[in-house]
């Protein structure tokens, strides 16, 4: 198996996503956030996540078919989440490959997008707050 070196399919991916219109940020999966709650103990465990790519799994798939690459999202308010995640898939499709292309490891590769929230601006008035 080849080593990857920086950026990694994992910050490919995180770039990608963030790049698109409508993106928020990316949502910290479960592992994630139990590095975060045991970085006092073990400081190693939370630097193996950054937090650009704390919404983002990457790995090879169990049957050794390719790659999986899994995205949570948070989507501004006032962007349709169908769109924002059918553009985030397509970017970071598009980012991945030309990572593992370029490292010689061209696959197959399954992206999968969840937005996780719908995100309201800063500074933006709800409809409660305009009464």
């Amino acid at each position: 198996m080849a080593a990857f070196h920086a950026p990694g399919p994992r910050a490919a991916a995180a770039g990608a996503a963030l790049s698109v219109p409508g993106v928020a940020g990316l949502h910290p999966g479960l592992a994630h956030r139990l590095a975060q709650a045991t970085a006092r103990a073990w400081p190693d465990a939370a630097e193996r996540l950054s937090p650009s790519e704390a919404g983002v799994r990457a790995d090879r798939a169990a049957d050794g078919s390719g790659w999986q690459v899994e995205v949570r999202c948070l989507v501004f308010e006032g962007h349709r989440p169908l769109d924002v995640a059918r553009n985030v898939r397509s970017r970071v499709r598009s980012a991945v490959l030309a990572h593992l292309t370029a490292h010689g490891l061209a696959e197959p590769l399954t992206v999968t997008v969840t937005v996780a929230r719908i995100v309201i601006p800063a500074g933006a008035r709800t409809d409660a707050e305009a009464t």
